[in-house]
């Protein structure tokens, strides 16, 4: 019996699929790939006080899993998260561990000093807050002559 299929391999099929399985990978949301860490951030500017707060939910995580670092007017908020569950169960002990690794960037207007940027956590909940741009301190547009 002779097969109507012919099988050849195709180098740029492969590089093709390459690429696809890549960017799916980096494009799914952290809900649908349950082994990435992402936590949800809400950023709130206030123009009353001229602060702006950013939120972060870190379910689970102390104050010592979190790094806070400022640099190059960049807010970098990072960490690791780690659960541990176990039960024992009809004569068997069931253990299960998962961690992973989160960092979170958010830009700083120009002038931020380090000493700016408050941060508290509470339940589970990261709030840092920071002074926004000033009038002075934002783009300017000039007029060409």
């Amino acid at each position: 019996m002779t097969s109507l299929m012919r099988l050849y391999y195709d180098p740029l099929t492969e590089f093709d699929r390459l690429f696809d399985d890549a960017l799916v990978t980096r494009l799914q949301t952290s809900a649908q790939r349950p082994d990435l860490f992402r936590p949800r951030m809400d950023v709130v500017e206030s123009k009353d006080t001229n602060i702006v707060t950013a939120t972060f939910e870190l379910p689970g995580m102390t104050p010592e899993d979190i790094t806070i670092d400022v640099h190059e007017n960049r807010l970098t908020i990072a960490g690791e998260a780690r659960k541990s569950q176990s039960h024992e169960e009809g004569g068997y002990s069931v253990r299960e561990r998962s961690y992973g690794g989160f960092s979170r960037t958010i830009q700083l207007p120009i002038a931020t000093k380090p000493d700016d940027v408050k941060a508290k956590m509470e339940n589970g909940v990261l709030t840092v807050t920071f002074p926004k741009a000033t009038p002075e301190q934002q783009a300017q547009r000039i007029t060409i002559q």
